[in-house]
């Protein structure tokens, strides 16, 4: 079978979570917000007509939502997150060959792949998605990943493929690309945009027929296989390998400004517990952490920001030792007087933990020990509830805490917040 590769999209992720579990949403305006409810992040068809734009403050679209009979939801993360690995797990049954791209989107490839009718083997992709999820996808196939991008913005947009375009099978794909601004190309940024525009580029096949030699000087060779990708020559590979972090961070702004650098405290230890979480999921240790807060740049109010790091003896995983050293680190940035937006941790010089160099400073007994009792607060939260057991320095009411005031359920990943049915 030819080198095949397929985008699949899904529409309007964020919006398409909170109706799988809300049938009165359908056919409904509906916005999910961004963190501290503050802008507008996803939108439904039904939205989008009533001209509410991606970024659109809440306070600007809550009386068309309302006058409209439209709804609005906070991001609810865990749902999102649980329902996107049910996407890919499908989408693995019909590729060994994927690419996570995002939450939302994965690149498949169908190299040794056995298929008679291809046509409708994508289609049964987005009719299982459809019937097992309930999550409506766009699926655009192409030579190359960016022209199955290209194509997948065309199945998004235009009804007539109803979800499903292969450019390849196109009969003048010139003329397609003739109608795709420089902009629109996966990876021309803005930067890209502006030294394109200045030789007179301004679509996709005028790349595709500019000189290779001068895109290579002014783009280097990111932008000359962005050429042949355009002529469809394949020269991005599906970056498949599970790959472990090599940083974390954990950071979220204030649901309110913070002052207080007990606040402060509670909730860096906080991100210090998600941060070490996440890098024992992933069986690695950590000897870097850093610690960093920031002021709200939008408001006219004295500004300030700042960052420190410090390593450790020794690698590891374990929270208590990293939360004792990003307290430090906070203590020695925190100014008085000013008031705090955002915090967060950073960790680096990540590695596998059976890559472990010890030192002479920690016992053997006191190593395992440690690493006992993470495995076991971990697996008490994972089959109870999140944060069940935690660091006391953490805070009890987190006061701090990011705004989630219209949160649905956590209908597949809680049992006390499932969905029930009257």
């Amino acid at each position: 079978m030819k080198h095949v590769f397929a985008l699949v999209d899904c529409n309007n992720f964020y919006v398409s979570c909170e109706k799988i579990f809300n049938p009165k949403l359908i056919g409904k305006p509906v916005v999910v917000l961004s963190n501290n409810d503050g802008c507008v992040v996803s939108r439904s068809d039904e939205a989008k007509a009533l001209g509410i734009k991606t970024g659109t403050p809440l306070f600007k679209c809550r009386d068309i939502l309302k006058k409209n009979k439209g709804y609005f939801y906070s991001s609810n993360y865990s749902l999102y997150g649980d329902i996107s690995q049910r996407i890919m797990f499908i989408l693995r049954r019909f590729s060994p060959h994927i690419e996570i791209y995002s939450i939302d989107e994965a690149f498949l490839d169908f190299k040794d792949v056995k298929i008679d009718d291809f046509c409708a083997y994508i289609k049964n992709i987005k009719r299982t998605i459809r019937q097992w999820i309930g999550v409506e996808v766009s699926i655009g196939i192409g030579p190359t990943k960016t022209l199955a991008k290209i194509a997948n913005h065309i199945a998004k947009k235009d009804p007539q493929y109803r979800g499903v375009f292969d450019i390849s099978a196109y009969p003048d794909i010139d003329s397609l690309l003739a109608g795709v601004a420089v902009e629109d190309i996966w990876g021309v940024g803005r930067q890209y945009k502006k030294i394109l525009n200045n030789r007179g580029i301004f679509n996709a096949l005028e790349l595709k027929n500019a000189s290779e030699i001068w895109v290579q000087d002014k783009m280097t060779i990111v932008g000359l296989k962005m050429v042949w990708e355009l002529k469809g020559k394949s020269c991005l590979a599906l970056e498949q390998a599970d790959v472990n972090k090599k940083t974390i961070v954990s950071s979220r702004s204030f649901g309110r400004e913070v002052r207080d650098i007990s606040e402060l405290k509670e909730a860096v230890s906080s991100h210090v517990s998600t941060a070490l979480k996440k890098l024992r999921s992933q069986g690695s240790i950590a000897s870097f952490i850093a610690v960093f807060l920031s002021t709200n740049p939008f408001k006219e109010t004295p500004q300030y920001s700042n960052c420190a790091g410090i390593n450790l003896i020794e690698a590891s995983s374990y929270t208590p030792e990293f939360t004792k050293k990003a307290i430090l680190l906070l203590e020695a940035i925190y100014k008085k007087g000013y008031s705090y937006k955002k915090c967060g941790v950073y960790l680096a010089e990540i590695m596998p933990e059976n890559r472990l160099q010890m030192t002479l400073f920690i016992k053997d007994k006191e190593r395992e020990k440690n690493k006992q009792l993470m495995k076991l607060i971990d697996g008490i939260n994972k089959r109870f509830e999140e944060s069940k057991i935690h660091m006391a320095c953490e805070g009890i009411d987190q006061g701090w805490k990011m705004k989630q005031s219209f949160k649905s359920g956590r209908f597949t990943t809680r049992w006390n917040e499932l969905l029930v049915v009257k």
